[in-house]
């Protein structure tokens, strides 16, 4: 996915109300953007910290800039949580996942379970329907190892247990995690920071829930699937 006009680099001053941030642009103004992720952002708010905005001029905007990148770890990291349902597609498409390859349809935003919407549903009639939860990540602090969650989830371990319920009631069900850097060669549940994710993502896994991964390449250009890779079931230490 290439991004419409090319990305503003900036400094970060500070991310705050986990939907505001300000930074310093090269030229030096000061301003106070929006920040389309409402998680921990764990370990990518460092001020003075290396970022890339989108700009947007619609009168309807309150803030002209957006936060969608920032450098950390020696790589640039993806923070808009409204790119991993487009780049699970983009990697679906391109059959990066070979287990889910071969259905007729794909589509977006169904409801299931009690009251949630699946990100994305996969239909043929040959097959099951595949129900395809996706999850956001950037957080690492093994090299090379990816990590989710970054903080306690308890959204998340409600939709583990609800495609659970989907695959017992006879269909399929995937966890698909977008880690948004390239220098990651696997993912690990991350049981430390969310014990309860944990037991649930475990007890998924166990009902028959399938979970696969894929790294993203991150440029100011643009954000793309790149790779799938494998998930540690082991976790960080194993």
């Amino acid at each position: 996915m290439q991004f419409d006009q090319p990305l503003v680099p900036a400094r970060l001053v500070s991310r705050y109300k986990r939907f505001l941030f300000d930074a310093i642009l090269d030229d030096g103004t000061a301003i106070t953007g929006s920040c389309p992720n409402t998680g921990s952002m764990r370990g990518l708010t460092t001020p003075g910290s290396r970022i890339w905005l989108s700009q947007h001029d619609s009168p309807t905007r309150k803030y002209r800039h957006m936060f969608e990148m920032v450098e950390a770890d020696g790589t640039l990291v993806g923070i808009n949580t409204g790119m991993p349902n487009r780049l699970a597609e983009e990697a679906l498409r391109m059959g990066m996942v070979s287990e889910l390859l071969g259905y007729a349809e794909l589509k977006r935003e169904q409801r299931y379970g009690r009251n949630s919407r699946i990100d994305m549903l996969l239909l043929d009639p040959a097959r099951p329907p595949a129900y395809i939860e996706v999850k956001n990540v950037h957080f690492t602090r093994t090299p090379r190892l990816a990590e989710f969650p970054d903080s306690i989830t308890t959204r998340g371990a409600k939709h583990l247990e609800e495609l659970g319920d989907m695959v017992e009631a006879g269909s399929r069900a995937a966890m698909l995690y977008v880690v948004q850097r390239d220098d990651c060669d696997r993912l690990s549940i991350c049981s430390e920071l969310d014990p309860a994710y944990g037991r649930a993502f475990e007890r998924a896994r166990s009902r028959g829930v399938e979970a696969y991964a894929i790294a993203c390449r991150v440029t100011p250009e643009g954000i793309s699937a790149s790779r799938p890779i494998p998930i540690d079931e082991r976790g960080p230490a194993g």
